[in-house]
């Protein structure tokens, strides 16, 4: 019984090593960035010409299933997909400790699939001796909502005012929500606009009309699946009691009125002693000109009478 567990036991351990191995790792990546696909292999040093390393899309879908081939140390792109051309990269230096990653390049929203790493050795015969499946998602944050509401010009609570929310550079599609914060209730959208840029990312606009009310917190929430992310923005108007808000407004204006009345005054005053500096220099200079004028010409008389 003993052998027999054993062998069970080795055989057990294959399978799940095996299982370990096809384990799918999920890689999520932005649009327009470089991303590396992982696929090592724990064994002992490898040499590259008894070598043969594929990498190829899993889904059943796909025509054309080669990214990526090495044969006996070489790339190989008879077979290569023309999508993948020159945006696929192994990390030569480490092939031999068993590192068969690929880099791919600038990845965008054709790029999302299943990918299946296969590892093939010679030696006496060619057999697999590791396998890995990596799976490639494309998601991008939102920018911050910017949430945009009417300020009212009245008290009447059966006005209707419009909010806006906008946000961008996102993927993939957002989910928009607007939320009465008052009692957590959703609103339903009046516009809902989503737009899809060059680069693969998504921009999202949309308006909510509603009645006014005396206190509003409006919210407004962009959701990224994928992330995870939930950004919002939010709005409050609340109406102050007993008309302590016009009273507000009249202190206000009183006293920017007040700060510009003084403002003048200063003004006025620092002209009126700026004249004041500038008579008493223009006078103090006179009477030193006709003090000057006074001694000269005495002098002038003193010589004309003076004895030669």
């Amino acid at each position: 019984m003993e052998p027999r567990s054993c062998g069970f036991l080795l055989l057990l351990l294959h399978i799940l090593r095996a299982v370990i191995a096809l384990e799918g790792k999920i890689i999520t990546s932005k649009p327009g960035d470089n991303v590396t696909l992982s696929c090592i292999y724990q064994g002992k040093e490898l040499h590259l010409k008894n070598l043969r390393v594929y990498w190829q899309i899993a889904d059943d879908q796909e025509e054309c299933t080669v990214v990526h081939a090495l044969i006996s140390g070489q790339d190989n792109e008879s077979e290569q997909c023309i999508h993948f051309k020159n945006r696929t990269q192994l990390f030569w230096d480490r092939l031999e400790k068993g590192d068969f990653s690929l880099l791919l390049l600038n990845v965008s929203q054709s790029d999302k699939h299943r990918y299946k790493c296969v590892v093939l050795q010679k030696t006496e015969y060619t057999r697999v001796i590791h396998q890995a499946e990596v799976v490639l998602r494309l998601a991008a944050s939102y920018s911050q909502p910017i949430l945009s509401g009417p300020i009212r010009n009245s008290d009447s609570t059966e006005e209707e005012v419009t909010f806006s929310c906008r946000s961008g550079n996102g993927y993939p599609e957002p989910n928009v929500y607007w939320i009465n914060k008052t009692d957590n209730s959703h609103l339903p959208p009046s516009e809902l606009k989503i737009s899809h840029h060059t680069d693969g990312t998504y921009s999202v606009f949309s308006t909510l009309k509603v009645k006014a009310t005396s206190n509003m917190q409006i919210e407004c929430s962009i959701e990224n699946r994928i992330l995870r992310e939930n950004l919002s923005a939010n709005y409050t108007q609340q109406k102050q009691s007993n008309g302590s808000s016009t009273e507000s407004h009249k202190n206000l204006e009183k006293s920017r009125r007040s700060a510009q009345a003084a403002g003048i005054i200063s003004i006025v005053l620092l002209m009126g002693l700026l004249a004041v500096i500038a008579c008493w220099l223009w006078r103090r200079r006179s009477s030193k000109l006709v003090s000057y004028t006074d001694v000269q010409t005495n002098e002038d008389k003193g010589g004309l009478n003076s004895p030669i």
